[in-house]
């Protein structure tokens, strides 16, 4: 599964309010496992995380330097990982393959479900319209969610992300049989697929070290792990629709990162999405993988920032 790791977390300062782990109960009977950093009353930024991921890898540093800029900041679990309930339905590895190759298979959710549940967290928190930004999958769910009710996204950031479209984006060839492979059960297990997964797709000019990888492996492990999830997830992934013709319909605050060393996302990807949004900027980053370095944070932060503040702009001159 993709790799977003970080050195180990440093605790928030006292200038920063980190609320406790909540639950947040959707119409749709799911629970979303979330936690908010900095002050309800600055403006809401939800980060969505990507295939396989709990919302700790949205670093603790990365959403205390974003708390600090201003933003109330929310992470949370996306349905089929750490603490948030599990889907249903049985996905299998014939099911991906197929799917992988262009075939028409029915996936037990879409990524449409998942952006759905972003929408219900916000119901949950209170909050009408949310800066978005997501990592790979999670910028496939923050696109779809400023499709589907762009009144309620005021900026679009998409990181290593694609349009769905599947000529652009495409996945090295090594890393499907990597991700379908029998990985094992236990602790050790998951921490030597998640190594074997970093050195295939993590940025080689930021290299992480064995002990942070392990760290974070164990935190991701100890949070819950959901095998038949992450097939559920990796389903919807494959049976994307290609948002490029909606997306040119768009007209809001947007920018696209996208590693230039990026393997599980190829950059074109990237460029693809920003051609599709009317304005969008893009950054490419020379030497990024497909991870969230902490060397790169403030390059995020300032990113996600500039994006917001153009709303603002928007905002009042329409006013």
């Amino acid at each position: 599964m993709p790799r977003f790791r970080s050195r180990r977390p440093s605790p928030a300062p006292a200038d920063v309010v980190v609320s406790e782990e909540l639950l947040a109960p959707l119409r749709t009977g799911m629970e979303l496992c979330y936690q908010t950093f900095g002050d309800p009353a600055d403006e809401p930024l939800l980060l969505v995380m990507g295939l396989g991921g709990p919302m700790t890898w949205w670093d603790a540093g990365l959403c205390r330097l974003l708390a600090q800029s201003g933003f109330y900041v929310i992470r949370y679990d996306n349905r089929d990982t750490g603490r948030s309930s599990r889907g249903t339905g049985r996905v299998t590895r014939p099911m991906l393959v197929r799917a992988f190759v262009g075939a028409k298979v029915e996936a037990p959710y879409g990524i449409a479900d998942l952006a759905e549940d972003g929408f219900g967290l916000l119901d949950h928190l209170g909050i009408e319209s949310a800066h978005v930004t997501g990592v790979s999958m999670g910028g496939m769910i923050a696109q779809t969610m400023a499709i589907a009710h762009p009144d309620r996204v005021r900026s679009l950031v998409s990181i290593m992300s694609t349009t769905g479209r599947r000529t652009v984006g495409w996945q090295d060839p090594r890393i499907l049989p990597v991700m379908l492979a029998p990985k094992g059960q236990g602790l050790e297990a998951y921490v030597a697929a998640a190594a074997r997964m970093g050195a295939l797709i993590g940025s080689p000019q930021y290299p992480e070290s064995a002990e942070s990888s392990r760290a974070r492996a164990e935190e991701t492990y100890t949070r819950g792990i959901s095998a038949a999830g992450v097939l559920r997830q990796m389903l919807a992934v494959l049976t994307q629709p290609d948002r490029a013709p909606a997306l040119a319909r768009l007209h809001l605050p947007a920018a696209v990162i996208h590693g230039m060393e990026d393997r599980m996302v190829n950059p074109s990807g990237g460029r693809a999405t920003a051609r599709a949004i009317p304005g969008a900027q893009l950054l490419l980053i020379p030497g990024m993988g497909h991870d969230l370095p902490p060397e790169l944070w403030e390059t995020f932060r300032d990113v996600i920032r500039h994006t917001a503040d153009k709303a603002a702009v928007s905002e009042a001159a329409a006013s």
